[in-house]
């Protein structure tokens, strides 16, 4: 069995399940909620290329190295989202989480924060992992502050490390949580939580 396997998580206010092409509707529908796509220094997929995007990221899970997810409201019952275990790797034990965006409707409500906490709580309690890693774009300033609120610490800039899709060249931040910080991060992210709730 793939150290990947397909598992569904389940949260107060989200499902996180496999992502698979029944999700296309709803997420097309999301990704229009803020005109996502629009954001040059993101890479959301437009609703004309979310099939393919659905596929590429399957293709990915069927190689072993990406677990790709659909962020599910339990109130609705419908895709906001999406979210990736990616740059997998079993013999490290290290995993990256991201590739992740949510319609803007949900953002800023707390629901990142228990998107986060679930797959951080599988990664290291049921993966096993050492280590769990964030990357985002210099000028992805939201993301940047979100994953810093999470608890991780920047572990440097990879500079020229790719290009946007307008051929710019981007700079990216890397960021992770190791084993050791998981309980205090747990407790953080838990805390955050029931804030948000009372």
């Amino acid at each position: 069995m793939s150290w990947l396997a397909p598992v569904i998580l389940h949260g107060e206010r989200i499902t996180l399940e496999p992502l698979s092409q029944a999700h296309h509707d709803d997420l097309a529908a999301a990704v229009r909620d803020g005109d996502l796509a629009s954001i040059w220094y993101t890479s959301v997929p437009s609703p004309s290329a979310m099939s393919a995007e659905i596929e590429r990221r399957i293709e990915l899970f069927e190689r072993g190295s990406m677990l790709p997810f659909a962020v599910i409201d339990r109130s609705t019952g419908g895709a906001v989202g999406m979210t990736t275990y990616m740059n997998a790797d079993p013999v490290a034990q290290r995993v990256e989480i991201g590739s992740t965006w949510y319609a803007k409707r949900v953002q800023r409500t707390g629901l990142n924060t228990e998107c986060k906490l679930l797959l951080l709580a599988h990664a290291f309690e049921a993966l096993d992992c050492i280590a769990v890693e964030f990357r985002t774009a210099t000028h992805n300033r939201q993301s940047r502050r979100a994953i810093e609120r999470l608890g991780a610490k920047l572990d440097g800039v990879l500079r020229n490390h790719m290009r946007f899709a307008d051929g710019t060249l981007r700079d990216t931040c890397v960021y992770s949580i190791i084993a050791g910080e998981w309980p205090a991060v747990r407790a953080g992210l838990t805390y955050e939580l029931t804030r948000a709730r009372t």
